[in-house]
């Protein structure tokens, strides 16, 4: 279906973002009290850090799997309906986690919740179809700063709720609100003036992959509790290996009949596409990888770490959001200027080096001022690589280029985080003889390591890539990229009036 012609309206542009800005705030806010209690959660269902993390991998599965299907949807009915739809199912689901009886009903229920991480990849789409390209990176810009304001005010108060009320209740206490956004969203939000109803939806394809990713996750998770050379262990990681065979042939399958595949083999051909789902890949593990020890080393009784409360530790991952909240739109603006390669290789590399300053940081100080490092070389990253794939691919392509980019660094995410769990389930001390078994210090070494190598190979990967703004970009590849200045809406439709 074409859109017709459109003048950008930028107060309406203005209250789309802040919409989006809430419903960043408020999925963070769960998430913001989630992980600091991860530890209280554990102790709660007698499990290990291994197994706790599948409370955060559990749910980015789930949302590697729909993220392209909702994507999808969103093409064939509208993104503004199925928005309210996608925000109503989340509400429902946080309200059945805050009453989980156990660790099972938890881990199940979380992986239904993971519906909201396709609020992003929606609004993705909203602001590109509604911003000028030439906005589009400060736009950007403003919607990562927006992950740094929700960092910010959900990770203290969330914790505070947590840690005074528990953390059941923080889940209570987000529902209001994310009842109200979706009211909000039905009111004010225009419904996409670029729709394709005759779009079919991968199924096959989201199944594939989600059950990849879960086998491996699963044996990841819960490796350390069965034995690492176990038969289920060993099963899982061979299962989840194997899939991947059937799911490229399906994918080429899909992508032959004419059907826009979730993990689109074309789009993978062209050089920046798929330098930047590598880079949101690596940057995906390396982060929840970090994520998950550190809160673990805030709370970790001394000597290994530093005896902390939830709220103590989410005050304490404050530095991260903080960063991330003062370089985001600073990255939009400069983007423009100096371009995406140069921006994305200093964001992988000050985190990288932030992450191999964390290893021999002695005190909470040193720490914290590290921790300031990372958010902000991941703000300035993600702010200059989403703009290296949204200024390269057709207009026709970017809900699919999108949402592929959300299951590349989701991913990673899901594999990051029972991969920091393993460690620290692996690598045990005792304080006393006969004492419980703690993490040990070696655990934390290994995953900050490995999170600062994942961080440093990107530079090179993003080397590759063909420039889209700055300098660089100038001369033939700006006039390629000039003639691929058609409506933000999507293929076909006529360029928006300036």
């Amino acid at each position: 279906m074409l859109a017709a012609p459109k003048v950008f309206d930028p107060a309406y542009a203005r209250r789309v973002m802040l919409l989006l800005a809430g419903l960043v705030t408020v999925v963070l806010y769960v998430e913001g009290m989630l992980v600091p209690s991860l530890t209280a959660i554990a102790s709660e269902f007698s499990i290990n850090a291994a197994q706790a993390s599948l409370i955060l991998s559990s749910y980015i599965v789930t949302g590697v799997a729909l993220s392209p299907v909702v994507g999808k949807l969103g093409d064939i009915y509208g993104k503004k309906r199925v928005l309210v739809v996608v925000i109503a199912i989340y509400a429902a689901c946080v309200s059945v986690t805050g009453f989980s009886p156990n660790f099972t009903f938890m881990v199940v229920s979380r992986a239904f919740q993971g519906i909201g991480l396709t609020v992003f990849p929606l609004g993705m789409a909203l602001v590109r179809e509604e911003f000028p390209r030439e906005m589009v990176p400060r736009a950007q810009g403003i919607l990562s700063a927006m992950f740094g304001v929700g960092f910010a005010v959900s990770i203290p108060l969330g914790s505070w709720v947590s840690n005074t009320y528990g953390w059941r209740d923080t889940y209570h206490t987000a529902i209001p609100f994310v009842v109200l956004l979706a009211v909000l969203v039905f009111v004010v939000v225009r419904e996409s003036s670029y729709r394709r109803p005759e779009t079919r939806v991968d199924y096959g394809g989201a199944v594939l992959l989600g059950s990849s990713l879960a086998f491996l996750v699963l044996a990841l998770s819960e490796g350390q509790s069965w034995g690492w050379l176990s038969a289920p262990t060993l099963g899982f990681v061979v299962t989840g290996l194997v899939l991947l065979f059937p799911l490229v042939w399906w994918e080429r399958r899909y992508a032959k009949e004419g059907r826009e595949a979730i993990l689109d083999l074309r789009l993978l051909r062209e050089r920046n596409s798929l330098i930047t789902n590598l880079v949101g890949l690596i940057t995906g593990l390396g982060m929840y990888l970090a994520l998950l020890s550190l809160v673990y080393l805030f709370e970790t009784p001394a000597p290994v770490g530093y005896g902390q409360s939830i709220l103590g530790a989410g005050l304490s991952l404050l530095p991260f959001a903080i960063a991330m909240l003062i370089l985001g739109p600073i990255a939009g603006i400069v983007v423009s200027r100096v371009g995406t390669r140069p921006l994305t290789a200093l964001g992988a590399v000050m985190t990288g080096v932030g992450f191999l300053l964390a290893i021999p940081a002695n005190t909470l100080t040193e720490l914290l001022a590290v921790e300031f490092l990372m958010g902000a070389g991941i703000s300035v990253l993600n702010a200059a690589v989403i703009n290296l794939l949204i200024l390269t691919v057709e207009p026709r392509d970017m809900g699919l280029a999108t949402s592929m980019n959300s299951v590349f660094r989701n991913v990673g995410s899901s594999l990051g985080a029972p991969i920091s769990g393993s460690l620290l389930a692996t690598f045990t001390v005792a304080l006393f003889p006969g004492g419980p078994s703690i993490p040990a210090l070696v655990g934390f070494h290994w995953s900050f390591l490995i999170a600062a190598v994942a961080f440093l190979i990107c530079p090179f990967v993003v080397l590759l890539a063909r420039e889209v703004l700055g300098p660089r970009a100038r001369g033939s590849e700006k006039g390629v990229l000039a003639s691929r200045d058609a409506p933000l809406s999507g293929g076909g439709a006529a360029p928006l009036q300036r």
